[in-house]
């Protein structure tokens, strides 16, 4: 088992005290141990952070995106051992922690282009003489709560723009899944970041949560996480001041229409559906489908489905890893008990592999349902894991209905060969990531991303949307006259 540190004011540091990480394919036995910080680390890291901030708010924009692309650099040369690390405590499959690995570096090598470009612009004045601009400025000390399907990603995708910016942030990883975000901050660490710009804060949400959020010095909180979560986050943040940035649940919907390429619309739901054991906020877990069709896209997409193979992410030949705990595997699987109680018959999957290897992982089948109905808890309530259910209509009205009758609006996709019903699709689903004869996952670093109604906040992560959550405007004017 590994013993880690983790970097606070620019150095490594241990607690005394300790939390396990295990690997979902096998817990017997923990893989890795981070520190469990306490109340009085989390100050300290405040401490490091407002520091940080004064130094690195002074920096060359030139400098910040120097350190930022040398840190992509590392990233990429590091990624055998950082994608063995990032599947070995999260589960997925070694093409997909790689893919991720890769991912993290073009959101620092993306982030560190926007770093040099303007960050502001000249206003037309009605006063003779005199020049008006606004500029951008960072905020100061930002903290960054990640989750644990994305556990690489989502701090690289939230910790670049907010670097590039000029802020110091405080991340915090789940508890779950630590070591990937420390592999980011040693490669930022050893590509120059000064001390205290980055501090990772690893421990148990019950214990750091509160000093985490009262501390004085915060000035934003980025958070991707559930909806509960979240939610008591913006209530907690309201009367401060804090800005909040909420990437939260969803209940994504495909729908297959009856002009589709059926082949290709049920490789695309597989895909969204059990890539990374489902366990991603932009799957597709509803599939709407036009009743001419419906029998043969089912027939397509359970033979996807068949032919996915379970098994520890790292092992050769698997193409669907585990859930990432325990936990998270027994709350699927009562999802999908009580979608079956309501009156759901399973097509495929529902259970564990009977597989005697896997036994000790938290291993789910892929799954997929029909006879779904819009009152069962398995149509509206997110599941996030290899779950697909399948939902018949007669026309296109019905279809754009059934996705918008949600409390989500995170992503939709459309598959069709008419170009009337997509731009239609596009403008009446009301979601935040449209997709057209592809999957409802897969935005790239540059795509603003996020998405409306419980999904989230209105601020967007990526693209240069995303420095609009980092920044503060101040608008300034100049009299050059006598």
């Amino acid at each position: 088992m590994r013993t880690l540190e983790t970097l606070s004011g620019g150095e490594w540091v241990a607690t005394g005290e300790w939390i396990d990480v295990h690997d979902p394919s096998d817990l017997r036995t923990p893989v890795a141990r981070v520190p469990a910080m306490s109340a009085a680390d989390v100050a300290r890291a405040y401490d490091h952070a407002e520091q940080g901030f004064a130094t690195w708010k002074r920096t060359s924009p030139f400098e910040r995106a120097r350190i930022m692309t040398d840190a992509a650099r590392l990233l990429r040369e590091r990624v055998g051992r950082i994608a063995e690390d990032v599947s070995t405590e999260m589960g997925k499959t070694r093409a997909e922690a790689t893919g991720e690995t890769i991912k993290a570096a073009d959101f620092l090598e993306y982030y560190a282009g926007v770093a040099r470009q303007g960050y502001g612009t000249l206003l037309h004045d009605a006063r003779p003489e005199t020049r008006t601009s606004y500029q951008r400025e960072p905020l100061g000390v930002v903290l960054l709560i990640t989750p644990w399907n994305d556990p690489l990603i989502t701090p690289a995708r939230k910790l670049a723009p907010c670097l590039a910016a000029g802020n110091a942030a405080i991340l915090k990883p789940a508890t779950d899944t630590p070591q990937s975000a420390l592999h980011l901050a040693r490669a930022l660490h050893d590509a120059g970041l000064p001390a205290g710009v980055l501090n990772v804060v690893t421990g148990r949400g019950a214990q750091i949560s509160d000093p985490l959020i009262a501390d004085s010095r915060l000035r934003a909180l980025s958070f991707t996480g559930s909806n509960e979560v979240g939610e008591a986050l913006r209530a907690q943040l309201a009367a401060t001041g804090v800005r909040f940035q909420g990437e939260l649940g969803g209940k994504n919907a495909t729908v297959v229409l009856a002009d589709a390429d059926l082949a290709a619309a049920a490789k695309a739901v597989a895909n969204a559906g059990f890539a990374q054991a489902g366990q991603r906020c932009t799957a597709t877990s509803r599939v709407i489908v036009q009743r001419p069709v419906y029998d043969e896209f089912s027939r397509l997409l359970l033979a996807e489905a068949a032919a996915l193979r379970l098994g520890p992410g790292l092992a050769e030949g698997t193409t669907m890893g585990p859930l990432v705990s325990a936990r998270q595997r027994d709350g699927v699987l009562a999802d999908i008990e009580r979608a079956v109680k309501q009156g759901a018959s399973v097509l495929a999957g529902g259970d564990r592999p009977a597989d005697e290897a896997l036994g000790h992982g938290c291993y789910v089948t892929p799954t997929v349902l029909g006879d779904v109905t819009a009152d069962l808890d398995i149509w509206r309530e997110e599941v996030f894991g290899p779950v697909v259910a399948l939902y018949p209509v007669d026309t296109f009205e019905e279809a754009v209905e059934a996705v918008n009758d949600s409390v989500f609006g995170l992503a939709a996709a459309v598959f069709t060969k008419d170009l009337g019903n997509a731009y239609r699709f596009t403008d009446e689903a009301e979601c935040g990531q449209i997709a057209v004869n592809t999957t409802t996952s897969g935005w790239d670093v540059h795509h603003p991303f996020g998405g409306f109604r419980d999904s989230g906040s209105p601020f967007k992560e990526q693209g240069e949307e995303a420095l609009r959550f980092y920044t503060r405007v101040k608008t300034v004017a100049i009299h050059f006259g006598a």
